[in-house]
């Protein structure tokens, strides 16, 4: 499992752009920039809807103001999901990006893959939240039970930077 002081592995993302899904190296996203990089266990889900992404929406300004380039909401859904998702939570308004770890080639890259079966949950990623200054991890929350949303909120990973 990636921890604080590792480089992010080169990993395919996509996202919604302008012809439909794009692929993303997770390198380009991070190579030379300061972003944070949050996931969730699955879009549309309760904590995942209710408080996670809204809490990366409120603390967008604050990260603004510590020199962060960008926010990166990733989950293991298809793009047109992520993208549904970005727009029904205000996320993509806010200016976060919505990305799609469609195959889980992030996620396992990073260790952080995980199934529940008993919601029906197969090959998600775990909840956290990293800061990642030119593709290296210099904070990382990760929460112990996927259900909880407490150190990988927008303020948690605040108070760790």
């Amino acid at each position: 499992m990636i921890s604080t002081g590792d480089a992010l592995p080169d990993a395919t993302l996509f996202q919604m752009g302008a012809e439909g899904p794009e692929e993303v190296r997770s390198s380009d996203k991070t190579k030379g920039r300061k972003v944070v990089i949050f996931a969730v266990p699955g879009a549309f889900t309760g904590t995942c809807t209710n408080t996670h992404v809204p809490s990366f929406i409120d603390s967008k300004p604050q990260f603004d103001a510590e020199g962060v380039d960008e926010i990166i909401c990733v989950s293991v859904n298809d793009p047109f999901v992520m993208n549904a998702w970005g727009e029904a939570t205000g996320a993509t308004e806010a200016g976060l990006s919505m990305m799609s770890d469609a195959a889980s080639e992030f996620t396992k890259a990073i260790g952080m893959d995980f199934d529940a079966p008993p919601v029906g949950l197969y090959g998600r990623s775990k909840r956290y939240a990293m800061l990642v200054e030119d593709g290296t991890v210099t904070t990382l929350n990760l929460e112990e039970n996927p259900g909880s949303c407490e150190i990988s909120k927008g303020k948690g990973l605040l108070a760790a930077i």
